[in-house]
């Protein structure tokens, strides 16, 4: 059993802060004395940026239906499956460019294509680069959509930039 000596030697002067949580964002505002609702920014009405709200507030009066708070506009975040998901595709894309480096390598050593070698080494480097490329393509211009628009294009590139020389031929054939 634990006495009151002992838990002050596991504490710090001014522990119980809530800013120093690391759950929370800033510290919460005071409460207004009037009562009334905090107002809006004094910028004016056309511009975006007066159109979204910080977290924790919410619009009053007339068009408030068109004002959008911090917490709408963000995506929100993937899950665990998701973000399984989103691995298993991403060691598919890295995989895929290993996949077009070993082909390209193979076919630089057999001398089988009559092209001159920097042209070999350029379509080398973008074949390899093409896969991963197109996972971070994908992957951050749709931030701001739906999780299943962002794996149709993820699986998308899955399907089309597959190394087929590679599969065809095998490794080591």
């Amino acid at each position: 059993m634990s006495t009151g000596r002992d838990d002050d030697a596991l504490s710090w002067g001014g522990d119980d802060d809530p800013t120093l949580d690391p759950g929370t964002e800033a510290a919460p505002a005071p409460p207004r004395p009037s009562g009334r609702p905090p107002r809006a920014s004094s910028r004016p009405s056309d511009a975006p940026e007066s159109r979204k709200l910080p977290r924790g507030f919410t619009a009053v009066g007339r068009g408030s239906g068109a004002v959008e708070t911090a917490a709408d506009a963000e995506p929100t975040p993937l899950g665990n499956a998701g973000l399984v998901g989103v691995g298993m595709i991403a060691a598919a894309f890295i995989l895929y460019s290993v996949g077009w480096l070993i082909v390209s390598v193979r076919l630089q050593s057999v001398g089988a294509i009559p092209v001159p070698s920097v042209a070999l080494i350029t379509i080398t480097i973008a074949a390899a680069a093409a896969p991963l490329i197109w996972f971070a393509a994908a992957y951050s211009l749709t931030r701001r959509s739906r999780t299943w628009v962002r794996f149709t294009w993820l699986i998308a590139g899955v399907v089309l930039l597959v190394p087929w020389p590679f599969l065809l031929t095998g490794a080591f054939g």
